[in-house]
């Protein structure tokens, strides 16, 4: 089991994923991959933020499903080591008592800025949920309940963490240092991947097109079939330059999976089709996959190990997190805390 995470402690990093999309290839390229690794520096708490998908009211089997998935999903990425967590968000109960607290001690005007509250309201029209509008204190209740130094976050997080920052300090301001203020994580980000089917956009889970990203979990065929399709050009000739959006793309992919210089590709591609640099790239993707895919599928066929594992994520998790809550609650003057 992980071990407890000291008071006396490292920098802390915390990232949660949401179990309704499976990461794509962009994910893994740019930050996935990176996150074991960060045990070395960091203390780390990840997580499946299941009580987020309820926004949108999932099938409840294919929630739990899906869940479970994503657990294996993290597991799989190596995560559990040194003093990380590894967890599943509804595991720890503690989040949703915080999440109370900081709901009245977040204004009405800071909340209804939330640029994503209006895209998803428009997105889903027939379910605009009080969920949905206070999701965005949820996720601040999820970083500040476990002290998280930094947060890695994509472009359309910066508003959420920043809602984030201002509770805690609006809460410190009340009553002296209760939680840290999280920052964004600004450490090595690997390059971003752009959409296979429009290269001037960036990869997307929620892309309505399947050709247009590659899962971490696609089989070797899809993913062979996907980068044949990728959107090129007519020019015929792999080089990195202006453009040339779906050449610059899949050349990023490749030197990512290989480590090679896009001046080490294009020598490499001289004189040769997009055919062969396609079927290259896809390979390259495959072998990257394909250590991950095989410990993903090994712990999804022990289901035991997974439910032992989220168990034992669960109680790291909940103490660490009770710690803040309960002091927290005190502070606010609520008795018997």
């Amino acid at each position: 089991m992980p071990e407890e995470i000291k008071t006396a402690r490292r920098k802390r990093v915390l990232s949660l994923i949401q179990p309704t999309a499976v990461p794509h290839i962009g994910n893994y390229i740019g930050a996935l991959r990176n996150w074991a690794a960060m045990a070395e520096e960091y203390d780390c708490v990840y997580g499946v933020a299941d009580l987020h998908a309820l926004t949108v009211r999932p099938e409840p089997a294919v929630l739990q499903k899906q869940s479970m998935e994503a657990f294996a999903i993290l597991l799989a990425l190596d995560l559990r080591r040194g003093n990380n967590i590894v967890f599943v968000q509804s595991h720890a109960p503690a989040h949703c008592q915080l999440n109370w607290l900081l709901n009245c001690y977040t204004q009405f005007g800071e909340a209804s800025r939330m640029t994503q509250f209006k895209d998803k309201a428009a997105e889903h029209a027939d379910n605009v949920n009080a969920g949905l509008f206070t999701y965005p204190i949820l996720m601040a209740a999820d970083i500040l309940i476990h002290q998280a130094d930094y947060v890695p976050i994509g472009e359309d997080q910066k508003q959420h963490l920043e809602l984030a920052r201002n509770i805690a300090e609006r809460f410190n301001g009340a009553y002296g240092q209760v939680f840290t203020v999280p920052e964004p994580f600004l450490g090595k980000i690997g390059s971003r991947v752009k959409s296979l089917q429009n290269p001037t956009q960036k990869m997307s889970k929620s892309d309505r097109n399947p050709k247009a990203s590659i899962s971490i979990l696609d089989t070797p065929e899809a993913i062979l079939k996907k980068c044949k399709a990728a959107v090129t050009d007519s020019e015929s000739i792999v080089r990195y330059a202006e453009g040339k959006e779906g050449i610059n793309n899949l050349m990023t992919v490749l030197a990512a999976c290989t480590g090679s210089s896009y001046e080490q590709i294009e020598r490499d591609f001289a004189g040769k089709g997009y055919g062969d640099f396609k079927a290259a790239v896809a390979e390259a993707i495959i072998e990257e996959l394909r250590p991950f895919q095989a410990e993903y599928k090994r712990l999804l066929a022990d289901k035991a190990y997974l439910e032992q594992t989220a168990r034992e994520g669960a109680e790291a998790a909940q103490r660490h997190a009770m710690r803040t809550t309960a002091k927290a609650m005190k502070k606010v003057g609520l008795w018997g805390t």
